[in-house]
């Protein structure tokens, strides 16, 4: 259960980043809300999932969905730039946080 906890805490992570840029682009109370609950929520679960897990394996596979998760919909709705050496490191930290997976 810790497992699946941590990896919904990184998709609020991954939420909440996309949040922020969306509170940047519209000040808004509904965005600032949003972003709130948002990472609220990933803490939350993040704090659930270190009862049972080792506190570096899931701030590590947190962080990595955070940011991957990030790059991958700044991509997908922002027009960020997906050239192949960006898709790779993304790719990596993927890759990481799944073998810490494996390994704990």
């Amino acid at each position: 259960m810790a497992w699946i906890s941590l990896v919904f805490a990184g998709i609020f992570e991954m939420l909440g980043v996309n949040s922020i840029n969306q509170y940047v682009s519209e000040k808004s109370k509904k965005n600032l809300i949003k972003l709130i609950i948002m990472f609220g929520m990933s803490f939350l679960l993040l704090s659930y999932s270190i009862e049972s897990l080792p506190m570096s394996t899931a701030y590590a596979v947190w962080t990595g969905i955070g940011a991957s998760g990030g790059a991958i919909l700044g991509i997908i709705f922002y027009k960020e730039p997906k050239d192949p050496k960006r898709l790779f490191f993304i790719g990596l930290i993927l890759f990481a946080a799944v073998g810490l997976k494996l390994i704990s």
